[in-house]
């Protein structure tokens, strides 16, 4: 795939060729190797060697096999701006019209920039981040040795990047050492010098291209599905690709996972960063290694989402008539039904109060008895409903489990959710493509957001305030909030909800401004084990503090119709003179604790309790 690409700031960066560099930025061996070997007349065709066109169909009717080709570097530059790679008589004419246009149109230098920009060498696009790939050094810094090496690759990657077969990339850079001797570009001692130096080659970069492959594959996919580009025009059409790619934020997000997967080397990831106020995809990490996996998790994987859904479950309770106050008991219970089947939900570490806690207490510590007694009572059918309005469409079966997350969903699905809390109630679909442009500039497709306030901002409001009782230290009691590690820590207000379930481990938090979400866990579905918590954690936390490190504190406005009351965290009830805790809730006006207030845990009809 190799059309042009370009980030949220209209800068080129071709797929995953995040580091474009101007021809003055790259070594002078490197660009000598390069016309070489590859088109030694460059500077003296039109964008075609005719000569060479000659001996080489001379040379394959010789052998009866295509063992030599011909191509010029603007040919194959013409090449690179297509979606593919096909062989189609229309596709050599359109290649052949880029070529005459590309001459026509740009000067030499500019041609060779872009071809050394967009060129594979080994699975790495653009020679900036080959050279930071191979040998963690910048285009400009390559020695003749090195740039021999790197100049070889791009004839056939797969056989000569020196990591996957060295001996036939050393094989390589020596026709290369040698075609440049004859072309006078080096001398025969200084060929001898290069090709008897031993390299080490790194293998990686700073830059983590390969997962910028990941969010290309994704812009791909966004791409066919947009029905105002004909699919004849993604085969044969140079496209201009304009994404929602934040740079920083993804280096900032490929920083993280680095840093926090090091130690396990089994481990996969996803991870996504919205805007959740636009639904653009600002980054995006489909798993831990392009090169050994291209499945990308973020888009195409479905998993068991766990306490993630607990939010929408506790809108769907604010909207039918509950307040932050709101309580059930949490212990130990059995649900029985009218057809005599149970249901026995645990909490984590079953751990249970045995008393009435409220709303915010059964979201700090994430308590599973609260969320099935709230189903329930609400009806089934209600978290399906509500969770169908925020854009889920993954098939959802109305079952007491739900209210634990037992379904699955893709991870771009459920932020996408997540989205209509962090908006303030508007629904947006996540993209990743601002617009494309054909060939000659015209706009073929554009996007445009159009958010459907679906949910009410008031309670969206308190929910979000419920959120940030995660990481509460007042809510310190007979347990501890599920993120009481980042309690102190964090420079920002978030609101923030993880799940966990025997094989994924995840984490949503958001201000006004971002949304990001994460999953961690194995493709084998092997169980979790409860250490692998802290990676996705630790992901989250250090992606969205780097990216709003220089960012004021974004949180919301209070609705003109919610008021803020100091209460008893644990159990809801107004705060008085004797409270140890106190803890600012909100509610709509009319709703909050009064001082003549029973909190009574509520009766649920058709079922009873059983020790």
């Amino acid at each position: 795939m190799h059309s042009p690409f370009y980030d949220s700031n209209g800068n080129l960066y071709n797929g995953n060729n995040e580091n474009w560099v101007s021809l003055d930025q790259i070594s002078d061996y490197l660009i000598d190797a390069t016309i070489s070997v590859e088109d030694k007349h460059f500077y003296h065709h039109l964008g075609f060697d005719y000569l060479r066109i000659i001996k080489a169909m001379a040379t394959n009717i010789k052998s009866h096999d295509t063992v030599q080709g011909a191509s010029t570097i603007t040919q194959q530059y013409a090449k690179n701006l297509f979606l593919d790679f096909g062989k189609t008589w229309s596709r050599k004419l359109q290649e052949a019209w880029i070529t005459i246009k590309l001459e026509s149109q740009y000067s030499k230098k500019e041609i060779l920039e872009g071809y050394l920009n967009t060129i594979n060498y080994g699975g790495v696009f653009g020679i900036e981040n080959a050279s930071l790939y191979y040998f963690n050094k910048h285009a400009s810094e390559l020695s003749l040795a090195e740039a021999s090496i790197l100049a070889g690759i791009p004839k056939s990657p797969s056989n000569y990047s020196p990591i996957s077969n060295e001996s036939n990339a050393k094989a390589r850079q020596k026709s290369i050492l040698d075609s440049m001797v004859k072309n006078k570009y080096i001398s025969r001692e200084e060929a001898l010098d290069a090709y008897s130096v031993e390299l080490s080659y790194i293998g990686s970069n700073e830059s983590s291209v390969s997962s910028l492959m990941y969010f290309q594959d994704a812009v791909i996919d966004e791409l066919k599905s947009i029905k105002s580009i004909p699919s004849s025009f993604l085969d044969t059409k140079g496209l201009k690709i304009y994404t929602t790619l934040n740079l920083d934020y993804q280096k900032n997000l490929d920083n993280s996972v680095k840093k926090n997967l090091s130690d396990n080397p089994d481990i996969q990831v996803s991870s996504i960063v919205m805007d959740p106020n636009s639904g653009a995809i600002l980054g995006l990490v489909g798993g831990r290694n392009y090169k050994e996996s291209q499945f990308n998790r973020a888009i195409s994987s479905k998993r068991q989402i766990g306490s993630t859904i607990k939010p929408f479950l506790y809108y769907s309770a604010l909207e039918n008539g509950f307040t932050p106050s709101s309580t059930f008991i949490s212990e130990r219970t059995t649900f029985t039904f009218s057809d005599d089947k149970t249901y026995s939900p645990k909490n984590y570490g079953e751990i249970y109060p045995d008393k009435s806690i409220s709303m915010s207490a059964a979201i700090s510590y994430s308590d599973n008895v609260f969320a099935v007694k709230t189903h329930l009572f609400l009806g089934e059918d209600t978290l399906v409903n509500l969770l169908r309005r925020v854009g889920v469409k993954s098939e959802l079966e109305p079952i007491p489990s739900l209210a634990l997350g037992t379904e699955e969903m893709s991870m771009v699905e459920i932020m996408g959710a997540y989205g209509t809390l962090a908006s303030g109630g508007y629904k947006n679909t996540p993209y990743l493509i601002e617009k494309v442009l054909d060939k000659d500039d015209n706009v073929l497709y554009e996007h445009d957001s159009k958010p459907e306030l679906v949910l009410n901002e008031s309670d969206v409001f308190i929910l979000n305030e419920m959120l940030t009782s995660t990481y509460s230290s007042d809510f310190i009691d007979y347990n501890y909030p599920t993120l009481i590690s980042l309690s102190g820590k964090l420079s920002h207000k978030y609101a923030i909800k993880t799940g966990t379930t025997d094989t994924d481990r995840l984490i949503f938090g958001f201000n006004h401004d971002l949304l990001v979400g994460v999953w961690t866990g194995y493709d084998d579905n092997r169980e979790s084990p409860s250490s692998d918590s802290s990676i996705s954690k630790n992901i989250w936390y250090d992606t969205i503090e780097s990216c709003l490190k220089d960012n004021e504190d974004s949180w919301y406005d209070i609705p003109v119709n919610v008021v803020g009351v100091l209460v008893d965290p644990i159990s809801g009830e107004l705060a008085g003179d004797n409270t140890n805790h106190k803890r600012m809730f909100y509610y709509i006006k009319g709703t909050e604790p009064t001082l003549t207030d029973s909190n009574l845990d509520v009766l649920i009809p058709s079922m009873k309790y059983v020790e």
